[in-house]
């Protein structure tokens, strides 16, 4: 049986068209993906990362925050 919050959810979802219920379904995939990526990682894969992002840096792959804020201005 459905929960109150469930039962909440589905009316909801039965008053929007096709278009609006894409969107939802899309975002609610967007959160079940994000609670996987999200998942702990070891102290030795966190420490990779890092390095990989020092690389990045110091071979010049990277926008300053000027650049960056007039890359927001352009979307």
């Amino acid at each position: 049986m459905a929960t109150i919050l469930e039962s909440e959810m589905l009316n909801y979802f039965t008053q929007l068209n096709d278009a609006e219920k894409t969107s939802v379904v899309e975002m609610l995939k967007s959160f079940i993906k994000g609670k996987k990526e999200n998942q702990k990682i070891t102290i030795e894969e966190y420490n990779n990362e890092l390095l990989a992002a020092e690389s990045e840096f110091k071979n010049g792959n990277y926008i300053s925050h000027d650049e960056l804020l007039n890359e927001i201005k352009s979307w």
